[in-house]
């Protein structure tokens, strides 16, 4: 998502700015994702802020963050495809399956898989994982079985039975090796935990292997060209510059088809009651459970809906037939 134009525009106006909307944090080393909130709703001074994709404290990146009524959205994007910066050391396998961790496996690093030989081996060791891909969860993560998270399982020496999730490996780019850290790109969807792919990767090598350093690159449509330093932020905000950094609630939406809503139809769209073509100026084409974008004549979002059928299907928009689409969130003042 690229600067260019976003939140600069004269239609958008500066209370809609401030109601809400999206900011897309370079999250620094040492910090969790809580903290990065926690500080951005010390310093703006709102209770709702949350964040979309958990990085672990080591991690760094993109780290998109939902403010105001941007909280109310934060579902409707936390689906994205994520990309990452990625270093695999070979040879260690740790507890918690990253750098953080204490060693409990070391293995020699075999000759085979030194030199140009092992290079090959290493990448097709790597696409070996691209595409669907069963993962288990580790133990020092939030996933909740019975209830628990399993990091305070971990916590207490405790290992339970964790039950394999679907995740999907999009893309593996490798980079390069340097001694017995490997280098690679990956994007992936979802819930994928890049320590354990890496845990993985090292299994399937026969050395072992955990998450060396990590540094997230995208997240849906959140790039890290784009992001910003917490701490520039923070001086964004206190000289009161803070507004050229934020992402619209329609900006952060792009992705989705469009609907201009009349300005005689908009009072009733934001009390949340149906309405059909007839109460639209235009549309994009949308197809059949497509997420939907509502806009007022200023290209204020004011509601998301969703497409009951393909807006090809209407030859005649009008009042009459059922509608061919529903609201789901309004936003309101």
């Amino acid at each position: 998502m690229k600067r260019d134009g976003f939140l600069n525009t004269q239609k958008e106006r500066l209370s809609q700015k401030r109601v809400g909307g999206f900011l897309n944090i370079d999250k620094p080393t040492g910090w969790t994702s809580h903290d990065v909130v926690a500080k951005i709703r010390s310093v703006m001074r709102i209770k709702r802020v949350g964040h979309l994709g958990t990085l672990d404290p080591q991690a760094t990146g993109v780290l998109p963050i939902c403010f105001g009524k941007g909280t109310k959205l934060a579902s409707y994007l936390n689906d994205a495809d994520k990309s990452y910066d990625t270093v695999l050391r070979l040879g260690e396998e740790t507890e918690t399956e990253d750098a953080t961790g204490k060693v409990i496996c070391s293995m020699p690093i075999p000759g085979e898989l030194a030199g140009a030989s092992g290079a090959k081996k290493i990448i097709e060791s790597l696409m070996s994982f691209v595409g669907p891909y069963m993962q288990r969860p580790p133990m020092y993560s939030a996933v909740k079985i019975n209830g628990v998270p399993l990091y305070k399982v971990a916590r207490g020496g405790g290992v339970v039975a964790r039950p394999e999730r679907p995740v999907h490996i999009r893309k593996i780019t490798f980079l390069g090796i340097h001694g017995r850290d490997v280098a690679f790109q990956v994007t992936c969807s979802k819930g994928t935990y890049i320590r354990t792919l890496c845990a993985d990767i090292g299994r399937n090598l026969g050395v072992g292997g955990h998450l060396l350093s990590l540094r997230r690159t995208r997240a849906g449509n959140f790039d890290l060209d784009d992001a910003l330093e917490l701490e520039t932020f923070v001086t964004q905000y206190q000289t009161g510059e803070w507004e050229k950094s934020v992402y619209s609630l329609n900006t952060a939406l792009k992705m989705f088809p469009a609907l201009w809503v009349k300005a005689s139809e908009v009072k009733a769209v934001l009390n949340g009651v149906q309405i059909n073509f007839d109460g639209l100026e235009k549309w994009d084409a949308f197809e059949k459970d497509s997420p939907l974008r509502f806009l007022d004549q200023e290209e204020n979002l004011i509601a998301i809906g969703q497409s009951l059928r393909d807006s090809m299907f209407e030859e005649s928009p009008g009042a009459d037939g059922p509608a061919p689409f529903k609201i789901k969130t309004v936003l309101r003042n």
